[in-house]
């Protein structure tokens, strides 16, 4: 969708468009949308994915801004790699796979489903290999790369965070550091809050789930920011007039640049694309030239004022323009060439028209230096040239020779002074262009003697293996000498107990031998005494009975 040409805006008096905000906030990154000195343009250009907005739910792919560059799977398979080869040359330890029961049936689902205490203690019990998995799974889901399986997943994982009531701050506290943040990435669709490198506080993270604070990490303003009571701060959940466009609600960390556009009256910005397509970007009357003259106006859609745009493009190109490479001039020129190409002026057609001439000559090969210097003399030239009305005025009468020889040696002049800034330019091009190759063999030789030392070390550390490993092999020799003794020594423990109980029982055996012979003795010896002895007993009792009949008898003749 091109420029609403033919929308005509009614210009309220306002001032000049500045570049607002132009200190940038202390501590952390840059996040201000303004204009800035060249020597601070070097903010990372990070992008964001998604919307977290309850009104926009997009895929994370899906954004007005560029792809974000925080690291992503390809920099985890790096890592991978590197630890592979790390084991491939002995670094790597022997480690144990932990296998937990309760985590094999643990998914993204269930945490983003399961209560927040539940999950938690389940994870404070998991090692931290699985937790990473976890990490790195939601890394995959909002890079998208699988397609529109990875995309709905994703989204059904948003709708259960989304649908869930019971995530509060009371709740959310007790939450486990990894389960927070894969929370708080699966609601905003930012893969940053998942980097190793990102470290924020247990309550900012509560802050941005619960929409309290920016979600852009770099901006991380409370909200709403600047205690903004209008009315998409106060309606929009999670919304940030720092570093937010009014239209789509997304944010990025570009600076100085033609992308963004700021309201120079309420200090709220918008996506120029986002302007250029919601027709926020129109013909309007002038104020400068009067009311009869018409140019390029900025609607901003949060006060509904306006603002011109020529100034703010000269602003953003004298600031910022000598420290763009070719990419960001090509792309900026490109943001101007769009935002005047419904221009309906004679400034702003001949600003279009300068635009797509530097933009041919920078692909045809022309040096960035030349075409910043050549848009900068234009815009010079656009605000008025003292020498222009008396151009005008000469070229209606003759003028002698002697003059137009000046003229054409002025010219001349001229012609050479601007081959020699350009022989200048191309010298300093090759003196830079030697620095670079000079400094690439340097960057090859430290390189090189760093392979070098790498490979010394590895060879190091592959001797330290192999002596580990003849010790481990002596170890287990001797090892397996102490294992056969002990099998000879509990052999022969065997035999000899095999041997002694062999005795042992034959000593039992003479034993009961001897004691039934020594028994059988004395009952010999005991039958003969007690045969002896009722032989004696029998002999008494004999005597005895012959003797009474003997005093019987006696008794008898007595009588008798």
């Amino acid at each position: 969708m091109g420029t609403s040409s033919g929308s005509h805006f009614n210009h309220q008096p306002s001032p000049r468009m500045l570049p607002p905000r132009q200190q940038p906030r202390s501590g952390g990154l840059q996040t201000s949308l303004s204009l800035v000195s060249p020597d601070a343009c070097g903010s990372p250009n990070f992008q964001e994915r998604g919307s977290n907005s309850d009104q926009i739910r997009e895929s994370p792919s899906e954004s007005a801004s560029s792809r974000e560059t925080w690291p992503t799977a390809d920099a985890l398979m790096g890592k991978k790699v590197d630890k592979d080869k790390e084991r491939e040359n002995g670094f790597a330890e022997h480690s144990v796979v932990r296998h937990i029961s309760s985590s094999e049936t643990m998914t993204l689902r269930d945490l983003a489903r399961e209560r927040v205490d539940v999950i938690a203690e389940r994870m404070q019990h998991l090692p931290d290999e699985f937790l990473e998995k976890f990490k790195n799974e939601l890394r995959v889901l909002l890079e998208g790369l699988g397609g529109s399986q990875h995309r709905e997943e994703f989204l059904f994982l948003q709708k259960l965070v989304q649908s869930r009531g019971d995530l509060t701050d009371k709740t959310l506290i007790v939450a486990h550091r990894i389960q927070l943040e894969i929370l708080v990435a699966i609601k905003t669709g930012i893969q940053a809050f998942l980097h190793p490198s990102v470290s924020l506080s247990q309550a900012s993270l509560i802050d941005i789930f619960l929409y309290k604070r920016c979600r852009n990490i770099a901006c991380g303003s409370a909200l709403p920011a600047e205690d903004c009571t209008c009315e998409l701060c106060s309606k929009r959940n999670g919304f940030c007039n720092l570093c937010m466009c009014v239209i789509c609600n997304k944010f990025d960390f570009e600076v100085n640049t033609c992308r963004w556009i700021g309201c120079d009256l309420c200090s709220h910005w918008t996506h120029t694309d986002c302007a250029i397509r919601n027709g926020q970007i129109g013909m309007g009357p002038s104020v400068k030239n009067g009311a009869s003259s018409a140019e390029m106006l900025f609607r901003c859609r949060a006060c509904s004022r306006t603002s011109e745009l020529l100034g703010w493009v000269k602003d953003v190109f004298q600031h910022c323009a000598p420290s763009w490479e070719r990419d960001a001039l090509l792309r900026e020129l490109d943001f101007v060439r769009r935002i005047f190409r419904g221009s309906e002026d004679n400034r702003g057609r001949k600003l279009l028209w300068k635009c797509e001439e530097l933009i041919e000559k920078l692909n045809s090969g022309v040096a960035e230096p030349m075409a910043c210097k050549a848009i900068l003399m234009f815009f010079q030239e656009l605000e008025g040239d003292p020498a222009k009305g008396q151009e005008s005025e000469e070229g209606g009468r003759l003028i002698a020779p002697q003059e137009a020889f000046n003229k054409i040696a002025d010219v001349v002049q001229e012609a050479i002074r601007k081959m020699e800034m350009v022989a200048e330019e191309k010298m300093r091009m090759v003196k830079k262009a030697r620095l670079a190759v000079d400094a690439c063999d340097q960057e090859l030789k430290d390189k090189t003697r760093e392979v070098a030392a790498l490979q010394m070390e590895r060879q190091r550390k592959k001797q330290q293996i192999d002596e580990l490993e003849s010790i481990v092999r002596l170890k287990q020799a001797e090892a397996d000498m102490f294992e056969l003794k002990a099998n000879e020594a509990r052999r022969e423990a065997e035999r000899l107990q095999r041997i002694a109980l062999a005795k042992t029982e034959k000593s039992e055996e003479d034993y009961a031998s001897r004691y039934l012979k020594q028994r059988l003795n004395e009952a010999e010896a005991e039958k003969q005494f007690l045969f002896e002895k009722i032989k004696l007993q029998e002999s008494s009792r004999a005597s005895q009975s012959s003797s009474g009949m003997y005093s019987k008898i006696q008794d008898l003749l007595k009588n008798m």
